[in-house]
């Protein structure tokens, strides 16, 4: 494994690749690439954190319980919930704050507060040519150049390797309440969820798991009562909205899932499409984001995306054995119009194709 320390121990290590680099921090998501090992765990430590400015920079490879420990010293959080899928996947090692940003992973809080690209107010990065770049900014009034930084977000490490990152963080908010609405099924749940979700009791959380609907608010201690009231009382059409204990590490981390046998499948939806895509699906589903996002475990070696019919374009296998993944590939095919400019991006940023192929370009297509 090739563990570079600093900036330019990474671009050194790209100009001088002979072979592909799996790029990674703690390899803890399962989508590296194939190749040799670049790790970024050794670029560690938090670079600037302004409270009173909302903004944190760190250097890729700095452990998310380091962010963390620093934030809630200061009364604050990451805005976007980030998930832990070891348990999930299977996997070991430390999840680190540029493995987030490259994979935009974002849990229950994204249908408030937005996706981890939504925060991300800046970066640097090498690219596949050796060259360091640096777009965004520190602050968050600094929107000025094109955003390559949002690009960075969701790309896994197929345009650049991530060495900083710049972020907006969130206060902590003095309490939380979970309502839970039971014995629901998937339809009559998504309705009661976006029916909260358009009101404006601000919900920061919307799911649906084991046939009970979850909605969170958050908010002070003096005022959260009353929003708790007014939340329930819009959902009395759906039944009886009681208080419970606090499930939103388990839907962000999808827990439910980990360890049990099956392929693991993450699907993007309208909330609306919801109930229909889950029916097509079959298995055992978990839908977070009021809908948007569904996690649907299903018997080894199935083949989701012909399952699905016109959802299956939306489907990411997250968990499977190789074999499966060998003939499915972990991303669906994009559109004819999506790949042409993921290629010319690719292209672009990394000319050789040396960092992470073959994830994007596996049998089931692009991300």
């Amino acid at each position: 494994m090739i563990r570079p320390g600093e900036e330019a121990e990474v671009a050194d290590a790209i100009r001088a690749a002979s072979r592909p680099l799996a790029v990674g921090g703690g390899f803890t998501r399962g989508l590296a690439g194939d190749g040799e090992r670049l790790s970024v765990a050794g670029l560690s430590g938090i670079v600037l954190h302004e409270p009173g400015a909302l903004t944190l920079v760190a250097r890729a490879g700095t452990p998310f319980r380091e962010v963390e420990a620093r934030l809630a010293a200061e009364g604050q959080r990451l805005a976007f919930e980030p998930p832990d899928l070891r348990a999930l996947l299977g996997t070991a090692g430390e999840p680190t704050i540029g493995g987030a940003v490259a994979t935009n992973a974002s849990g229950p809080r994204r249908v408030r507060e937005g996706a981890a690209r939504d925060a991300l107010l800046g970066c640097r990065f090498v690219d596949g040519t050796g060259a360091a770049v640096a777009n965004g900014g520190r602050v968050m009034k600094n929107v000025t150049g094109l955003d390559l930084a949002r690009l960075m977000a969701g790309a896994h490490g197929t345009l650049g390797v991530l060495t900083e990152v710049a972020l907006k963080v969130l206060p902590r908010p003095e309490a939380a309440v979970t309502l839970r609405l039971p014995g629901l099924d998937a339809a009559r749940a998504v309705a009661a969820l976006s029916e909260a979700l358009a009101s404006p009791v601000e919900a920061t959380g919307a799911a649906w798991a084991g046939g009970d609907a979850l909605l969170r608010v958050e908010g002070f201690c003096a005022t959260l009562p009353e929003r708790a009231g007014r939340l329930a009382a819009l959902l009395r059409p759906w039944g009886r909205a009681e208080e419970a204990e606090d499930p939103w590490g388990a839907i962000r981390d999808v827990r439910g899932f980990a360890g049990r046998a099956g392929d693991a499948w993450r699907l993007s939806l309208r909330p609306s499409e919801a109930p229909e895509a889950l029916a097509l699906a079959g298995g055992e589903a978990l839908l977070d984001w009021g809908g948007a996002r569904a996690w649907v475990l299903v018997p080894p070696g199935t083949d989701l995306r012909g399952r699905l019919g016109r959802f299956g374009a939306r489907a990411v296998l997250v968990r499977a054995e190789r074999a499966t993944l060998a003939a499915l590939g972990r991303f669906p095919p994009e559109a004819p119009a999506v790949a042409a400019l993921s290629r010319r991006l690719r292209e672009r940023f990394d000319p050789r194709g040396v960092l992470n192929p073959g994830l994007m370009d596996s049998p089931g297509g692009g991300g």
